[in-house]
């Protein structure tokens, strides 16, 4: 039987809900803002913005602009929930990765077409914030997530960005790994860094066509820099191709 490391978001995430299940937190009652709970549990923001989401994802929260966290269960739902990261093996995480190319090119395209003056440069300062971290995989992964969950946002559709801010987050050690994997190869952060700016280009210019092949293509090297086998469709033959590069494996 193998053992893991309980990372924090876990071990967070488990003391909250049990004071959820106890009703420490009754229902209707909010939870402490983000920085008290950083402080209680001597945590990152990044952890508990973690920790926030998987708890809304199971139904014992609802989050809300303005107004923070509130207990809205003492139980879970029973609704779609996606195994937990470190239970995923090789196979079942490029199905995952092949979900992500889907859902979010989708949502690039969108925000090609929808984005606002506002959504470009906040995608711009995300793009900034990484140059300055392309060496420093935590940080990196952080404002990766934050860029992906940026563009569903510019679609100005709740419903992708709760969906993408889940999947982001259920994936985010994936994407630590992946950042890590890119300081093993000479000028391949700054290749990683050129397909992100190629989305945000590409939303910029309002090319819906561009953005969803350069979300996709992000995705699918992506993946290729996890070892990852992902299937190819026939639509996306020319986009494979990119993908199995040798310059970006």
């Amino acid at each position: 039987m193998r053992t893991r490391a309980v990372t924090l978001t876990e071990q967070v995430t488990r003391q909250l809900r049990a004071d959820i299940e106890s009703g420490a937190y009754p229902v209707g009652s909010r939870l402490p803002t983000g920085r008290q709970l950083s402080e209680q549990y001597g945590v990152s923001a990044a952890v508990i913005r973690e920790v926030t989401e998987h708890l809304r994802s199971q139904g014992f929260v609802e989050s809300r602009q303005g107004v923070g966290c509130t207990v809205r269960s003492r139980t879970g739902s029973a609704g779609f929930q996606l195994p937990r990261e470190p239970d995923i093996d090789a196979s079942g995480l490029a199905d995952l990765y092949d979900l992500r190319i889907d859902l979010e090119g989708a949502a690039a395209a969108l925000a090609a077409v929808r984005r606002t003056d506002e959504d470009v440069a906040a995608l711009s300062a995300l793009l900034q914030r990484l140059r300055a971290h392309l060496y420093d995989p935590q940080p990196a992964a952080d404002i990766d997530a934050a860029f992906h969950i940026g563009i569903a946002a510019a679609t100005h559709n709740p419903y992708y960005r709760q969906l993408l801010q889940y999947l982001n987050l259920q994936l985010h050690q994936a994407v630590a790994t992946a950042r890590a994997n890119t300081l093993r190869q000479a000028g391949l952060a700054e290749t990683v860094h050129a397909e992100h700016e190629a989305i945000v280009d590409a939303i910029r210019r309002g090319d819906a066509a561009a953005a969803r092949a350069a979300a996709v293509t992000h995705l699918q090297c992506a993946a290729r820099r996890l070892g990852l086998v992902l299937r190819t469709r026939a639509d996306e033959a020319s986009t494979a191709r990119v993908a199995s590069s040798p310059s970006l494996s």
